[in-house]
């Protein structure tokens, strides 16, 4: 029988940081400007003047407003659903092929995200790639198109010659023609690490990877006491969590962990002192020790 070799955590901790050695010179993949419009921001959008109210968006408009959002040709809009919540959608007018002789008109929803109503990231339902073909609707709380008798939100329309998404029942449609100013944070000063390290060099928001099975946003805040405080941000739903922790000794060390709702999941990692920009190191969870990295974004 052959043995598997044994992993020390500071094995598994040093081939994490041999890793992102790779890793953190590519640096870390970022979003674009859509996902900057959280729940808040929505509520703000549609409150402003860079909307327009509409009953029927047809395809001139959509391409005519297709290029709202730097880097994405898809017209942005907001949805308020019949239920009240906020979905934000970019959206395409284009035909399906059928034949060689024939194609439907269909409405492509590129990608859309409908937020749980109080939340600021937290998702009821996302997804990307749906069509709408002509008397399709879309459901924006369950994700999915529906039939009629379900009711749906938002409705695709070709009758003759008028082809248009239209919102259902309650449901309000909101076209954005300008984006607003204030959405993608500026960068702060760029981190200086000097000779001596500090605590204040965790400070800041970093992209968390957990074993490969979670991701999310990490933001540290760490006091003259070196008390760590903070949040995390899961990719997966959106959904805010406490972070408390402290520093350790030596002092690019920390421990942290991540309040969820039936579980607290810990963290023992090390800033890398030369440039601040990762950190590294074991998290457990229940009984189950794995490995992190968190690549600095701000």
């Amino acid at each position: 029988m052959r043995r598997r070799p044994f992993c020390s955590p500071g094995t598994v901790l040093s081939l994490v940081v041999v890793a992102l050695g790779c890793l953190v010179e590519v640096g870390p993949a970022r979003g674009d400007e859509f996902d900057y419009y959280t729940n808040p921001v929505l509520g703000r959008l549609i409150e402003s003047k860079n909307v327009k109210e509409i009953k029927q968006l047809d395809p001139g408009t959509i391409s005519d407003n297709d290029a709202v959002l730097p880097g994405i040709s898809a017209a942005f809009v907001v949805v308020q659903t019949n239920t009240g919540r906020r979905a934000k959608l970019l959206i395409q007018a284009g035909k399906q092929k059928i034949s060689d002789e024939k194609s439907v008109h269909v409405l492509l929803i590129d990608r859309y995200v409908t937020f749980k109503e109080g939340e600021e990231r937290a998702i009821l339902a996302t997804g990307k790639s749906q069509s709408l073909f002509p008397g399709f609707r879309f459901s924006l709380d369950l994700g999915m198109v529906v039939p009629e008798g379900l009711g749906g939100d938002l409705r695709f329309v070709v009758d003759g010659d008028k082809i248009y998404a239209t919102p259902v029942g309650k449901a309000r449609l909101f076209l954005v023609t300008r984006p607003l100013a204030d959405v993608v944070p500026k960068k702060g000063p760029r981190l200086a690490v000097g000779p001596k390290f500090e605590m204040k060099y965790f400070n800041g928001t970093y992209k968390l990877h957990d074993d490969g099975r979670r991701s999310g946003s990490l933001t540290l805040k760490v006091d003259d006491e070196g008390n760590v405080t903070g949040s995390y941000y899961s990719d997966l739903d959106g959904q805010k969590y406490e972070v408390l922790g402290k520093v350790g000794v030596p002092a690019h060390s920390i421990d942290f962990r991540i309040k969820f709702p039936r579980v607290e999941q810990s963290f023992k990692g090390m800033l890398f002192t030369g440039d601040g920009k990762a950190l590294a190191g074991t998290s457990r969870m229940v009984e189950r020790e794995s490995a992190f990295y968190a690549v600095r974004e701000e």
